[in-house]
C-alpha cells in the first residue's frame, strides 16, 4: 500500500488542523493505520492508532483529548483532527499502515509508511 499524508501547515497555539492520510494500492480496510511524529533532533513518537474499521483507537498521553484519529475507508483515507494545538506538537507528522485488524502504538510493527507533512505550531 502507498501512503499520502498531507494537510500540514503552520499555525499559532490554540489553531487546530486535520491531516490526511491516502492510501492507494491495496485493500485498505484491512489495514490499522497510525499516526506518528518526528520532532527536530528527537526520536519518532507514537501519536494515534486505529484498527481496521475505526471500531478502536488509541492515543499517546499527550494527545489524548485534544486528537482524534478517523478512518473512511469508502475513501481509503485516514485523518487526524489535532485541536488545541501547541508549540510542542511542531514535528514532521508521519501516517503508517500495518496489515492487520488490531491497531498497536509501536512503530516497528508497521509496514508502510506516508512521506510525511510539517506541522508547525507558533506560540
Amino acid at each position: 500500500v502507498q501512503l499520502q499524508a498531507s494537510g500540514g501547515g503552520l499555525v499559532q497555539a490554540g489553531d487546530s488542523l486535520r491531516l490526511s492520510c491516502a492510501a492507494s494500492g491495496r485493500t485498505f480496510s484491512g489495514y490499522s493505520m497510525g499516526w506518528f511524529r518526528q520532532a527536530p533532533g528527537k526520536e519518532r513518537e507514537f501519536v494515534a492508532t486505529i484498527n481496521y474499521n475505526g471500531g478502536s483507537t488509541d492515543y499517546a498521553d499527550s494527545v489524548k483529548g485534544r486528537f482524534t484519529i478517523s478512518r473512511d475507508n469508502a475513501k481509503n483515507t485516514v485523518y487526524l483532527q489535532m485541536n488545541s494545538l501547541k508549540p510542542e506538537d511542531t514535528a514532521v507528522y508521519y501516517c503508517a499502515g500495518r496489515q492487520s485488524s488490531y491497531h498497536i502504538s509501536y512503530a516497528g510493527a508497521y509496514n508502510y509508511w506516508g512521506q510525511g507533512t510539517l506541522v508547525t505550531v507558533s506560540s
